[in-house]
C-alpha cells in the first residue's frame, strides 16, 4: 500500500510543509526510483520485484503527480528546487545517499541529484534535457496532446480501450514499444494519472529552458536509451554521453520511452549493474 510522508522544505516564503507518496519494498542498499512527467510510481511495477531482491527500493510519486500533492504555492518546479525536495525526502526517510534511477523527467532529476552529490550512483533512462530546441518543442507538443487526449476521454471509454491490445496501443503507444504487454488495469491507472497530474503544466513550463550540459564528475552514471523511443529520440543519448564523458551509454533494443514494461529483465539488470 502506498505510504505518505510529510517534511519541511525551504522556499522564498520560508519553511513549507510538503507531502510525498511512495512505495517501499525490498532490502539492501537504498535505491530511489523517479518516474517521468504525467506518470506515477507504478511505472516501475514491472521491475520492482527484481530490484527489491537486491535493493531497498523507494519508488516515489513526484510532486504534483500520482498521489503526491502539488508543491506549495510560491514554490517553483525548477530542477534545483525539485532536486532539493527529493534530498529532503531522503533525509525524512532516514536514507543517506541512495542509488537513484529515473526515467525521462525522473532521469533528469536523477542526474541533478548526482551533480549535487546527494546520491551514490545514477541510472538515467531516456533522461530529459539533452534535446535540441526543435526536439524539445516536439516532445512538449506530444506530451500536451497526450494530456488533452486523457482529459477528453470519459472513464468508460478508457476502460473499454484498455481491454484490447489495439486499445492499449491507442492509450500508451507513444511511451511503450510493446503497449500490448501493459495490463488493462495499468493502462487505465496511468491514463488517469496523466489526466489528474496537478504538476503537469508547471513542470513543462519549468522545462522550457532546461538544457543539461553539465558533467557529473566523481559519480558512477549510466545512461540508457530505448531504441524505439518515440518521444525523446535516441540520438539524444549520444549528446548525453558527450556531456557526461565517463557515463556508461547502454542501448535498450525493443524498448520505447518508458522501457520498464517493454523489457523488465533488461532494464532491471541495467539498473542493478549501474548501482554496484
Amino acid at each position: 500500500m502506498t505510504a505518505k510522508i510529510s517534511f519541511s522544505i525551504d522556499s522564498p516564503r520560508g519553511s513549507r510543509t510538503m507531502s510525498i507518496a511512495y512505495e517501499r519494498t525490498g532490502a539492501g542498499e537504498p535505491l530511489l526510483l523517479l518516474h517521468g512527467i504525467g506518470h506515477h510510481w507504478q511505472a516501475w511495477e514491472p521491475v520492482l520485484d527484481i530490484l527489491a531482491a537486491e535493493r531497498d527500493v523507494i519508488a516515489v510519486d513526484l510532486p504534483g503527480f500520482g498521489e503526491s500533492p502539488a508543491l506549495p504555492d510560491g514554490v517553483s518546479y525548477d530542477l534545483s528546487t525539485v532536486g532539493a525536495t527529493l534530498g529532503a525526502l531522503c533525509e525524512a526517510l532516514g536514507v543517506e545517499r541512495p542509488h537513484v534511477a529515473g526515467n525521462s523527467l525522473g532521469g533528469l532529476l536523477a542526474l541533478e541529484l548526482g551533480r549535487e552529490k546527494l546520491v551514490r550512483s545514477v541510472t538515467a533512462l531516456s533522461p530529459a534535457g539533452f534535446w535540441s530546441e526543435a526536439e524539445r518543442r516536439y516532445a512538449f507538443v506530444t506530451l500536451r496532446a497526450m494530456r488533452a487526449g486523457a482529459q477528453s476521454m470519459p472513464l468508460p471509454m478508457i476502460e473499454r480501450l484498455s481491454r484490447s491490445t489495439a486499445g492499449r496501443a491507442a492509450l500508451t503507444s507513444t511511451i511503450y514499444a510493446r503497449p500490448g504487454r501493459r495490463s488493462p488495469q495499468a493502462a487505465v491507472a496511468e491514463t488517469l494519472a496523466l489526466r489528474g497530474a496537478t504538476g503537469f503544466h508547471q513542470t513543462l513550463a519549468a522545462g522550457r529552458d532546461i538544457l543539461f550540459t553539465d558533467d557529473v564528475p566523481g559519480m558512477p552514471v549510466t545512461i540508457a536509451w530505448g531504441m524505439q523511443d518515440r518521444l525523446l529520440l535516441r540520438r539524444q543519448g549520444v549528446r548525453a554521453k558527450h556531456a557526461i564523458p565517463d557515463a556508461r551509454l547502454v542501448r535498450l533494443p525493443g524498448c520505447g520511452h518508458v522501457p520498464m514494461n517493454d523489457d523488465p529483465a533488461l532494464v532491471a539488470r541495467v539498473i542493478l549493474d549501474g548501482s554496484r
